[in-house]
């Protein structure tokens, strides 16, 4: 029986460069370990080709450069292990559909949509999704004003981010009049609009969810708690992933939030017409909840939150990316 080539899609011109290459390196791995049966005997299933595309966007296989529409001939399935910009926005899922290529992970318009923050938010207020309320600042729109503005509504402190960036890159705690031009600043730099949003001090959690597994058609898996480490606000680039984070998982949650927040991961995940698996990121204040984002294609490599959901729901991870694979061939195949 001939193995499955799959195309472990990694790197890309995307801040996020650094966490693709851990996940790519971690799917790449795991590929090695899926094995069959075959006869009387089990064989490999899959054989990883990895695939490469640098900060400048050029694409590589086996080392050389390559065009994407070459690259595709040496392969059956993409694993779409990019993250951020041009890989989850839905540039690249543009390119796979405009070749006929399957792939894992949410179509180019889901991609589109839930990487823009602002815009996923006002598509979920319409699914009664208890949104975090916010400010859009374009880069066209005077500064000073829509920091007046935000005060006004929001008060002091408040939240700064990039509505287009993942791992919190770009994302600022603004105390003062100053801090939030600066931070809008910023952040407008790094993409063409910002939110400003009210700091509501809460505990993190993060849902995962996965089609067709388990015999429901949306699995919600075990919330995880995260726990920035002393002295940190939020949950910073840094802290994801130089393993100072507490993460708890299942967290500790009563069972009628930890219920609320399984459900509203997986409207989100609905609403957003995402497919595959995607990861929806909440505060819980009080008796609150409020969503902040759906990530279309999570961070898989072991210091990410993904893989401690999984454990604690008894999958292992290679069992994952086997359903992930199948879930994106049988897609190709109807």
């Amino acid at each position: 029986m001939a193995k499955i080539k799959v195309g472990v899609l990694r790197g890309g011109p995307s801040s996020e460069y650094e966490v693709s290459l851990k996940t790519g390196e971690t799917v790449l791995k795991t590929l090695r370990l899926i094995r069959q049966a075959h006869g009387k005997q089990a064989q490999d299933k899959y054989e990883p080709v990895d695939i490469f595309i640098d900060k400048t966007g050029v694409w590589h296989l086996y080392g050389k450069q390559g065009e994407p529409h070459k690259i595709f001939k040496s392969i059956d399935v993409i694993f779409n292990a990019l993250h951020g910009e041009y890989g989850e926005d839905g540039t690249a899922q543009k390119i796979f559909e405009a070749h006929n290529v399957p792939y894992t992970g949410s179509d180019s318009l889901a991609s589109s949509l839930a990487m823009q923050k602002h815009l996923a938010r006002e598509v979920l207020r319409l699914s009664a999704m208890p949104v975090m309320p916010y400010i859009a600042v374009k880069t066209s729109d005077d500064i000073k004003s829509k920091s007046a503005e935000a005060i006004r509504q929001f008060g002091l402190p408040l939240i700064v981010k990039p509505a287009g960036c993942g791992s919190s890159i770009g994302v600022s705690v603004c105390r003062t009049v100053y801090d939030l031009i600066t931070g809008i600043s910023d952040a407008l730099r790094r993409d063409k609009t910002a939110l400003v949003e009210p700091f509501i001090k809460g505990r993190e959690a993060t849902c995962a969810v996965v089609d067709n597994f388990r015999q429901q058609p949306h699995y919600a898996f075990p919330i995880v708690e995260i726990i920035p480490p002393t002295g940190k606000e939020f949950f910073d680039y840094e802290c994801k992933y130089d393993g100072s984070t507490q993460e708890i998982c299942p967290g500790r949650f009563n069972d009628e939030t930890a219920r609320k927040l399984k459900t509203l991961a997986v409207i989100a995940h609905n609403a957003l017409g995402c497919r595959h698996y995607s990861r929806s990121d909440f505060i819980v204040s009080g008796n609150k909840i409020y969503f902040l984002e759906l990530n279309t294609l999570p961070g898989l490599a072991g210091e990410c939150l993904c893989p401690k959901a999984l454990e604690a729901a008894g999958l292992e991870f290679h069992q994952l990316i086997d359903h992930l694979l199948e879930l994106a061939m049988k897609k190709a195949v109807l």
